[in-house]
């Protein structure tokens, strides 16, 4: 255990006094929220304004049909037909022209079928569905006229219905759509950040194991100490660097939502007199429920089942990881181990996605509890409130797998990483765990 200790804290301090470690874990939060809104802008900035001459022959469209920041419409003279089509091609700021044929006896279908849009270049789908949309929108309307209903039965026909739910057994457990929304976020953000700190931080146990065996240094290393203490001392001074990293992160996550409660609930009181349904308010009082619901849950419980499941399933693949980089001589061999790890987790966290739909599920179940894919799983269900006895069972399942693969691995690892040249294959494998 002492060797384990000192080769645990030496991995630990040298990968934390790292400056790029320093200033990585500071800025990764502010960098994640910058890419966040850079993607946002890049959708923002492809987007783009068009225009469309319009010759409507029914006469159903001039008054209705309403332009909008990105479908502007113009409306000519049918009698301007034949040479606005002539030199359509030819037009600079007008991408089309829209014709719509003569209505007869209200026959819409005849009407659709001949209503046509001539372009001079490509347009994107999103304004080829966009002014679909628009004339659907007027059609509609013409057609509940012709029923002899006012605007106002119009409409009362459209307005949703709002459904209240309550659980008899959990009066908490009954969300809103906003609190399923947000739960659906926090769990897609933690079962990503499992997954992809599982991957990254494994691989760098693989490539550290590598680095040593090809340099020869580890012949030296295991002279002093036993090749399970060296493994064990790499995966768990890692896993701790990795535990500091989520421990500021989740540190400045809390505080920046008690800061947001605290502000917007501050901000609500002092534009109380506000005009409803501005987009500064609405954005604010969503701002400020939003923190509501994230402080409302079981913060303890989350980011303790969190940090269990990734430092068991962290544990349970690096030391995958360990003997995949012991027993191979390159990179290149490495791919064709390394998809018993990444395809396990890809499995468990696509799988996951659909316990937005149903949390209780079957197969949100089984996926928690099996071990190559709970810690992705339980950390996707968690949000929505998962039975004590079932994160006990998975938990237990868990450890016992890992404690089990710790075994297989440093078998393989006594082995492989004094083993040169040759190519290590399944049966060799299964030897070197035999033995």
């Amino acid at each position: 255990m002492k060797n384990i200790f000192l080769i645990t804290k030496r991995e630990y301090l040298t990968q934390v006094k790292k400056k790029s470690f320093i200033i990585l874990t500071l800025l990764a939060p502010v960098l994640m929220i910058a890419f966040g809104a850079f993607i946002a802008f890049m959708f923002k900035a492809n987007e783009s304004s068009s225009t469309f001459n319009v010759i409507d022959k029914s006469g159903l469209f001039v008054n209705q049909l309403q332009s909008t920041k990105k479908i502007k419409y113009v409306f000519v003279p049918a009698t301007n037909e034949k040479a606005l089509t002539a030199t359509l091609k030819d037009m600079d700021g007008i991408e089309g022209l829209l014709v719509i044929p003569t209505l007869q006896n209200n026959d819409y279908t005849t009407l659709q079928k001949e209503t046509q849009l001539l372009i001079n270049k490509k347009i994107g789908f999103d304004t080829k569905t966009g002014i679909a949309s628009d004339l659907a929108k007027v059609v509609r309307k013409e057609k509940i006229k012709t029923l002899g209903l006012s605007e106002d039965q119009m409409t009362e026909l459209d307005r949703g219905f709002s459904l209240n739910t309550r659980n008899v057994v959990d009066e908490k457990a009954a969300d809103s759509d906003l609190s399923f929304g947000v739960k659906s976020g926090l769990a897609m953000v933690l079962m990503y950040a499992v997954f992809m700190f599982i991957i990254i931080y494994g691989v760098r146990v693989m490539r550290s194991v590598l680095e040593e065996k090809n340099n020869r240094v580890v012949e030296i290393i295991i002279s002093s100490v036993k090749p399970f203490e060296l493994m064990m001392g790499k995966i768990l001074g890692v896993t701790l660097v990795a535990l500091t990293q989520f421990g500021v992160w989740i540190t400045m996550a809390v505080a920046g939502a008690l800061v947001l409660n605290t502000g917007f609930s501050a901000m609500q009181e002092q534009l109380a007199g506000a005009s409803p349904g501005t987009t500064q308010l609405d954005f604010r009082q969503t701002a400020g429920e939003v923190s509501h619901i994230l402080l409302d849950m079981n913060v303890p419980l989350i980011i303790g089942v969190f940090i269990i499941f990734f430092l068991l399933g962290y544990v349970f693949y690096s030391s995958m990881y360990a003997a995949i980089g012991s027993a191979v001589d390159n990179e290149t061999e490495t791919q064709q181990f390394t998809l018993f790890a990444i395809i396990p987790l890809m499995l468990g966290m696509y799988g996951s996605i659909t316990i937005m739909n149903n949390p209780e599920g079957p197969l949100g179940f089984w996926l928690s509890m099996i071990p190559f894919t709970s810690p992705v799983a339980m950390i996707a269900r968690i949000p929505y409130g998962v039975p004590i006895w079932q994160i006990l069972v998975s938990v237990m399942l868990l450890l016992l797998s890992t404690l089990l693969m710790i075994y297989i691995a440093a078998k393989v690892y006594r082995v492989g990483i004094l083993m040169y040249g040759n190519k290590a294959t399944a049966k060799e494998l299964w030897k070197w765990v035999r033995n």
